[in-house]
């Protein structure tokens, strides 16, 4: 396949690519996802993860059928990477897109909460030795070494079974043994590499014959790139004939380097033309001789670790051996890597509370449910359009028990209401399940969606972003298939009455075309009847703190319209006005929202503030 049949792939990034990989290279890297691998070879790593999603994801991809359900999707997997294990880690989870196969989100659902149990079964001490562990691997870049003793940690973590079986496979002596032998190897060895020694490099202190030559060796090529120097040191006045030059020669030599003399004497010309001629002469042809040492016995130590590291395949429990035909080292930088992804992915369930969701025809509810992008305490909601059967559940309070069978619902209620956090947290979840991951909620049930349409408002009041928007929303509501909408208040781009009925028939679309679908509107009570599948929950104000900030109910009551409440932004704002002309002004707008429900909004919180 040819690199610019790739997405994003454009003869520029194609010439890079080869030139830093070679094709073959760039291919693999591409298929197996490898983002370190292309931002090595230059590309940004925003890109590389765009190129990799469209290429190992492109059908999943097209669930995402607004720019504001991509945003969301970018911002889950950000959450996610930051709790990665390893750099490698973020990068695999930052290129997850959704799955459409069934069994596909089954089978990674069932590891990744088995990864979250596993990290939830750790102490802190085994948690800490774990992230120390990865984040030593992270820091020697995945080296060989690393991979071992990580697997090393992960084993006595008691991380052997479920995800972590590759790990638990391993042969704990045979990791050990590599551990020992890759302690005497800088970087990584190539396990289709032969014992020539040319894919291993030996690290300092392996072989003390090896460092003896080195450093022999070290010490002739720089006399050889000062020749003239070692024939001043040796040439005197005493020196009665070329003979004498000679041996001088050779003791310097064998002084300065600790070369054996014979040896030196053996490098020696027997025919030289003067003595800057025999000089040179001798320490060109002793470098040349100490380089073919040092090779041959580079060559003999790699050939000892490379037997070290047994590479003969690692046979299995029944003594078989194992039919992927990988050595102990690669076996161990597999499941490592393996292992990072899956425990990064529990650790973010793990860390946020969230759980597995049932998977489900038609549908989604939650109960319980907690935006994934708003910190500390936050009021968890329960809801649902669709066929469910969280509202079966005995001893499930009515509030937290969504109808079942509506195909839409219209969400109505007071201002700053968290009526769009609720579309953003529905998003989040039906994404978060497309792609085999836990949920942020109690529970939930969640249908497989060929698309999402999640469309924020925008407050722009023109015929260009009506268009715009009816193109972004109708046509993926359209198409064959299952669609998911969350539409955030219509009449934000156009007048009230006219958006009302464009609110009217995308509801009665949703219903027709069998989609499900939450929209948000101020404009419940100007909607003409809606189908018999719809209904219209409301959430509610009810108050203002003694601290003047808006209390909502965030739990939407189902079957209820919900109120808009301008007074209460009304009274705060008469409440926090330092200037007496801007209180003025606002205490107008009381007037007209009521003044009466003002003052008692006033009232209200000044008798809580003295309650506290």
């Amino acid at each position: 396949m040819r690199l610019q049949d790739y997405w994003g792939i454009g003869p520029k990034t194609s010439e890079r690519l080869v030139e830093a990989l070679g094709t073959e290279r760039a291919v693999e890297a591409i298929e197996s996802a490898d983002v370190r691998a292309l931002v090595d070879a230059g590309l940004h790593r925003g890109r590389a993860t765009r190129i990799l999603r469209r290429a190992n994801g492109e059908a999943g991809m097209d669930v995402l059928a607004t720019g504001d359900a991509r945003s969301v999707y970018d911002d889950l997997l950000g959450l996610a990477a930051d709790a990665a294990l390893t750099a490698h880690a973020a990068d695999r989870i930052r290129v997850l897109t959704p799955l459409l196969d069934r069994d596909a989100v089954e089978e990674r659902l069932d590891r990744v909460v088995a990864a979250r149990d596993a990290w939830s079964g750790l102490d802190e001490a085994d948690r800490e030795a774990v992230a120390d562990a990865f984040a030593a691997y992270d820091e020697a870049d995945g080296s060989d070494l690393a991979a071992v003793e990580t697997a090393v940690a992960l084993r006595e973590a008691g991380l052997t079974d479920g995800p972590f079986a590759d790990v638990g496979a391993l042969d704990g002596d045979r990791l050990r043994d590599a551990a020992d032998a890759l302690a005497d190897v800088r970087g990584s060895i190539d396990p289709a590499g032969d014992l020539g020694g040319e894919d291993i490099e030996i690290a300092s202190g392996a072989d003390a014959e090896l460092d003896r030559l080195r450093e022999q060796l070290s010490a002739t090529r720089d006399l050889a790139d000062s020749a003239f120097d070692v024939l001043e040191s040796v040439r005197d006045g005493s020196l009665r004939d070329f003979e004498a030059l000679e041996a001088a020669t050779i003791e310097h030599v064998a002084r300065e380097t600790e070369v054996d003399p014979a040896t030196v004497r053996s490098a020696a010309p027997d025919e030289a033309l003067d003595a800057a001629d025999f000089v040179s002469g001798t320490l060109r042809d002793l470098v040349a001789e100490l380089e073919t040492a040092v090779d041959e016995r580079e060559a003999a130590v790699a050939a000892d670790i490379r037997e070290r590291l047994g590479d003969e395949p690692e046979a299995d429990e029944d003594g078989v051996d194992a039919d992927d035909g990988e050595t102990t080292v690669a076996r161990a930088a597999t499941a490592v890597s393996d292992a990072a992804f899956l425990l990064s992915l529990g650790r973010f369930a793990a860390e946020n509370g969230h759980v597995r969701p049932t998977l489900v025809d038609d549908g989604i509810a939650v109960r319980g449910a907690r935006n994934p992008f708003l910190g500390g305490e936050v009021q968890p909601v329960s809801y649902g359009v669709g066929s469910h059967s969280l509202a079966d559940e005995a001893g499930v309070a009515s509030a937290d028990a969504p109808p079942t069978g509506d195909r839409v619902s219209v969400l109505t209620g007071a201002n700053s209401g968290g009526k769009t956090t609720l579309l953003e947290t529905l998003c989040a979840v039906a994404l978060l399940a497309s792609m085999g991951l836990p949920v942020p909620a109690d529970a939930a049930e969640v249908g497989t969606f060929d698309r999402i349409v999640f469309h924020r408002r925008h407050a722009s009041f023109n015929a260009g972003v009506l268009e715009s928007t009816l193109k972004s929303v109708v046509p993926p509501l359209t198409a064959d298939g299952r669609t998911l909408m969350l539409v955030d208040e219509f009449e934000a781009i156009t007048e009230p009455g006219r958006a009302a009925d464009l609110l009217n028939g995308l509801v009665t679309l949703t219903v027709d075309r069998g989609a499900l679908g939450v929209y948000v509107t101020h404009l419940a009570e100007d909607l003409s009847p809606l189908p018999d599948a719809a209904r219209i929950d409301g959430i509610f104000a009810e108050g203002l703190t003694n601290d003047l900030e808006l209390r909502v109910d965030y739990q939407p009551r189902f079957e209820t319209v919900g109120k808009s409440t301008p007074e209460f932004i009304v009274s705060r704002l008469v409440a926090n006005a330092g200037d007496r002309g801007v209180r003025a002004g606002f205490e107008h707008l009381a007037g007209a929202v009521g003044e009466e429900a003002v003052q008692r909004t006033l009232s209200d919180a000044e008798w809580a503030a003295n309650d506290e």
